[in-house]
């Protein structure tokens, strides 16, 4: 089955970090690959997203589907800036450095090469994270970790289910998919990309109706069991930090505040055509 942003259980240290303080350094790393464009940054920041993905004990067949999607989506996103602005680039480092010319105004230059270096940069140091929080993150754990930082139980137990019902739709789509072929709609390579889009289409309304149901089935279920009643609840997967989950987002935090700090005082971008 198709792994889309689901549990995966490996013996990590990693995995062995509380909910909270993965979702901090989650943050805290975020938000210093966006606030900046300084390319050694980034570049680090890349080599260490990696190196924190070979850690965790994660396999590439683990995740192929999220990566050729997010793989589509940083290709899209890059040719999309560059036919809506094709010198950007030229603009933001202040020169010009003709390659080659295409058709009409499109014209490679250096500067504009770079940019979207830095753009791929950006996405390649932030997506191995996301993927790395949401595929080592017991979604129960997850909840009892944020409740503990103040976050409501109500909240975090939604967090919670909503976690841990991707991977039942998912099973739910593959079910009816496979119930769909056994009548004799062609869902496989066989079929044009047409066909197949059509026939997945189908499958939205029973799989809606299913996950109705059970939405209602876990509500009533909730509401019998008498959840939301109490100012407060137990976890019965919580766990306290740790002196390694503090060394983490100590860690995350200070690395958000060299980006900061370098964007105050050499500006957003890395320039190497300056001068």
């Amino acid at each position: 089955m198709i792994n889309l942003f689901n549990y995966i259980d490996r013996p990590s240290p990693i995995h062995r970090l509380t909910g909270a303080c993965k979702l901090v350094c989650l943050i805290a790393w975020s938000l210093a690959a966006m606030t900046s464009f300084y390319t050694p940054l980034l570049i680090a920041m890349t080599a260490a997203s990696l190196e924190l993905f070979r850690i965790a004990r994660l396999k590439v067949k683990d995740i192929s589907f999220m990566l050729g999607i997010m793989s589509a989506y940083i290709l899209l996103n890059n040719l999309l800036i560059f036919l809506f602005s094709p010198e950007h680039g030229v603009g933001i480092y202040g020169s010009r450095t003709v390659l080659f010319s295409l058709l009409g105004p499109y014209v490679v230059t250096a500067e504009q090469l770079f940019y979207h270096l830095n753009v791929i940069l950006k996405n390649a140091c932030t997506i191995p994270i996301v993927l790395l929080f949401v595929c080592t993150t017991n979604p129960s754990e997850f909840a009892a970790s944020l409740n503990r930082i103040g976050v409501s139980y109500r909240i975090s137990y939604a967090v919670a289910l909503a976690l841990r019902y991707i991977p039942d739709i998912q099973r739910e789509y593959r079910d009816i998919s496979l119930a769909q072929q056994a009548r004799g709609v062609e869902m496989s390579k066989k079929a044009s990309l047409v066909k197949r889009l059509k026939a997945a289409s189908t499958i939205l309304i029973p799989l809606i109706l299913s996950s109705m149901e059970r939405i209602e089935t876990i509500s009533n279920a909730m509401e019998l069991r008498g959840f939301g009643k109490e100012s407060r609840r137990s976890w019965y997967s919580g766990r306290k930090f740790t002196s390694m989950d503090i060394a983490c987002m100590v860690g995350c935090l200070v690395l958000m505040a060299v980006s900061l700090l370098i964007t105050w005082r050499s500006g957003r971008y890395f320039n190497p055509f300056a001068g």
